[in-house]
C-alpha cells in the first residue's frame, strides 16, 4: 500500500459520523491536492476490507456522485446519521463538512491487515 493510500484511509475513517468530506478534500489531506479521482478509486476498491464510511463522502458541491441505488443508500446513511440536504438536493458543506486536523493517523484504531 502506498503511502497516499494508507493516509486516504486513516482521513475517511476518522470522518465522523454527520459530517461528510469531498474527494478533493480528503486528497488535499492526505497531501495530494489534485488526487479527487485517486481517491475515489481508493473507496471503490477498499471500502470494504477497511470498512471506510464510504457514504460520508461526497463531490465539491456537496452532491452525491454515485448511481441512483448506490446514491439513494448514501443519501439513506447520510440522513440517518443527522446531515440534511438543502434544496438543491446538495448538503451544506459549511455546517457539515468535517475539517481533520493535522495527523488523522493519530485519532484511529490501526487498520486491518
Amino acid at each position: 500500500m502506498t503511502p497516499f493510500t494508507a493516509k486516504v484511509i486513516a482521513i475517511i475513517q476518522a470522518i465522523p459520523e454527520g459530517k461528510v468530506m469531498t474527494y478533493g478534500g480528503v486528497a488535499r489531506a492526505a497531501g495530494s491536492p489534485r488526487a479527487a479521482r485517486q481517491v475515489v478509486r481508493i473507496l471503490h476498491s477498499m471500502s470494504r476490507k477497511y470498512k471506510l464510511p464510504w457514504h460520508r463522502v461526497v463531490n465539491a458541491k456537496g452532491r452525491i456522485a454515485l448511481d441512483d441505488e448506490s446514491g439513494s443508500l448514501q443519501k439513506l446513511y447520510l440522513l440517518g446519521e443527522g446531515v440534511h440536504f438543502v434544496d438543491n438536493g446538495g448538503i451544506d458543506l459549511e455546517r457539515f463538512q468535517f475539517h481533520p486536523g493535522p495527523d488523522p493517523e493519530d485519532q484511529l484504531l490501526p487498520p486491518l491487515a
